[in-house]
């Protein structure tokens, strides 16, 4: 709590201001307005009300602070600099939007320490929010007060707001009653275009009320104000917004309220006319001693709830378990998904891979307790909740499995936001032609290295009826094209088994699931420990001098099968490939690959657009799928009327022998 003069305090303020405008200018680029803006309100946060404790920045019991409105970086990388972070020095202010500095443009998760979450896109931040909240009551609810019980807080402006996938979050947010997610809006009323008015007639806090949110309002320059909002937002079991009237570019006189200073620096005489307004008479980048002496209480005083925290953990007869899912100990499943494809390849069941994703969730939730399972409202059809599994519901948290509501931009946010948090596992389904909607967040979660796992059902025209708006034909090489993501799209029981092994013991790359509708048999009949999905593509069937390599993933491996058989009959040997994961496959050695790919022509099979399939196919080399959108009619129809047959297959391959 407070424990200085106010005149201190604005002067702790005037600091972030100061190395705000400095940095911007110096590197000619970049947000001072917001910094500026937003300068006291963040200084009564820290000074007043959040802990963190920058001698160990991944104490899981600090608060977590996220600047959704990240265009104000200079914000956070100030704070942190007062703070004493030890990997943010003056020469990283200095270095502010410079090539290799960790003062980016915008906050980048693993850049700096202390950062919770990558925001660069709008919204992102606060829907991310909604995650790590959710994760804090989710661990109250197993591990109790002593070992966790700490605020999300967020400061979030009117782009944060304006983007769709807020709803979605506040939405998500009041529905489960999270009383610890304080949202600070930087209620400006200025964006790039002009004053707000121009785009925009939202009652913001009639919509938070309306979505079971507490609502407060004060004056952002007023630090008494925004204490006691703070505080009250702290008292109520509700998620809190707070309406934080501020002027953009406070304290620059002849640029602060206007849209100018949004996204350019000041100029070397407004900046001198700022320092005077605000009776700031220090050189550029220097912080007076005392500034730092009162910032670094604020560090001490995490400091010491840190050690009492640890503590208690030393004393808690659940630190055991704590500490495993802290760690994201995964080492007990491998040896239960070995013995668990023993089983699958002795009984080679006939199911579609989204049921033997549901039958391999059996395994996975049972050795690793820590996993937290949902859906957008589609858990009947991605069968994503296994036996036992308990909800979440409002006040009732120590479940894992979650109802997302048709909101699949949000979840994958709020997904994002678990894994950040620590200590939880998540994975979420939907249908595959919606994960579009969830674009965005999974870009997020491959640029921060988080291992969150994306289950899309009904992969392909198999879907059948429901039509070309639900048939996703150009999902998969969109999605492979995102850098650090692993698209896996398994052909049975046992590659789906193998491919959550994958998914959960990843430690910096998100995994997306692609999984079918209809029935498939098991191929994988010999049972290897192995994980050779692991591999990317390897081969099923060797015929030893082949003739034709045919190379297929999902769905489509049987049909690869079937014309393998053929061309057998007709004294032509083909090798057949399965292809689950290119981009694991990308990562093997060249020799492995030469091995598995051979030198005699090949065929690629799938019900997807061939965008992509270089890594296997050459311009020359043939390739079985679709052109352009499905249609509505069975499963069986639409692959003969769009000639993706094991005959198909065939003809081209004896075309290019």
């Amino acid at each position: 709590m407070k424990d200085i003069g106010a005149a201190q305090e604005t002067r702790m303020a005037n600091a972030i201001r100061a190395l705000a405008m400095d940095a911007v200018e110096k590197a000619k680029s970049g947000h001072p307005g917001m910094p500026m803006g937003m300068a006291d309100v963040a200084t009564v946060l820290f000074n007043r009300f959040l802990t963190v404790d920058p001698s160990a920045p991944k104490w899981p019991d600090r608060d977590r602070f996220v600047l959704s409105a990240g265009h104000g970086s200079m914000l956070l990388y100030a704070i942190h600099h007062l703070l004493g972070y030890a990997d943010m020095d003056m020469d990283q202010i200095r270095s502010f939007r410079q090539l290799g500095a960790r003062t980016a443009g915008h906050p980048e998760y693993g850049h700096a320490e202390g950062i919770e979450v990558t925001t660069g896109p709008l919204g992102q931040g606060i829907a991310t929010a909604v995650g790590m909240a959710l994760a804090e009551r989710m661990k109250n609810a197993r591990y109790g007060d002593d070992l966790v019980d700490h605020f999300t807080y967020v400061i979030a402006g009117d782009g944060c707001l304006m983007e769709g996938i807020s709803h979605e979050a506040i939405d998500m947010a009041g529905h489960l009653g999270l009383g610890r997610l304080i949202v600070l809006w930087d209620d400006n009323r200025i964006t790039i275009d002009g004053d707000t008015g121009i785009s925009t007639s939202t009652d913001q806090k009639a919509r938070f009320a309306a979505s079971g949110w507490h609502v407060l309002a004060c004056d952002g320059h007023a630090p008494e104000e925004i204490a006691a909002a703070i505080e009250a937002a702290r008292r109520d079991p509700r998620p809190s917004m707070i309406a934080c009237r501020t002027v953009i570019g406070y304290g620059a006189p002849n640029k602060q309220g206007g849209h100018d200073v949004h996204g350019a620096p000041l100029g070397a005489a407004e900046i001198a006319a700022a320092r005077e307004r605000l009776g700031w008479d220090h050189p550029p980048f220097e912080i007076p001693a005392d500034l730092y002496e009162a910032w670094g209480r604020i560090a001490a005083r995490g400091a010491d709830a840190r050690a009492a925290w640890e503590t208690r953990l030393q004393a808690s007869p659940l630190r055991a378990a704590f500490e495993t899912a802290e760690a994201a100990d995964t080492s007990a499943l491998p040896p239960a998904i070995a013995a668990y494809k023993a089983r699958l390849s002795a009984e080679a069941p006939k199911v579609a891979t989204r049921k033997a994703s549901e039958m391999a969730l059996g395994v996975v939730n049972e050795a690793l307790p820590f996993a937290v399972g949902g859906s957008a409202d589609l858990t009947g059809s991605n069968l994503t909740r296994s036996k036992g599994m308990v909800s979440v519901a409002p006040g009732a948290f120590a479940g894992s499995y979650i109802h997302y509501g048709i909101r699949e931009h949000g979840m994958a946010a709020a997904m994002n936001g678990i894994a950040l948090h620590g200590g939880l596992r998540p994975y979420g389904g939907t249908f595959m032609a919606f994960a579009d909607y969830c674009r965005p967040s999974i870009r997020l979660s491959a640029l921060m290295g988080v291992p969150v796992t994306y289950v899309m059902t009904h992969d392909s025209i198999g879907l059948g009826e429901d039509g070309p708006t639900h048939q996703p034909v150009e999902h998969l090489a969109s999605l492979r094209a995102i850098p650090n993501l692993a698209v896996i799209r398994p052909a049975d029981a046992v590659e789906t088994a193998e491919a959550w092994e994958i998914a959960m013991t990843a430690t910096s790359t998100p995994t997306l699931l692609v999984l079918s509708r209809q029935n498939l048999p098991t191929v994988r009949t010999e049972h290897r420990d192995e994980n050779l999905t692991a591999r990317g593509a390897y081969l099923l069937r060797d015929p030893g001098e082949r003739q034709v390599t045919l190379i297929a993933t999902g769905s489509e491996l049987e049909l690869a099968l079937a014309a393998a058989d053929l061309l057998a009959a007709e004294g032509i040997a083909a090798a057949v490939v399965s292809a689950p994961c290119f981009e694991l496959f990308a990562a093997q050695p060249a020799d492995y690959r030469a091995t598995v790919l051979g030198r005699a022509p090949r065929v690629g099979c799938e019900a997807a657009l061939r965008q992509g399939w270089d890594l296997f196919l050459g311009p020359q080399d043939g390739f079985v799928g679709m052109t352009g959108f499905g249609a509505s009619a069975p499963a069986p129809a639409l692959y003969q009327h769009f000639n993706i047959t094991a005959e198909a297959i065939v003809k081209s391959a004896k075309e290019r022998i």
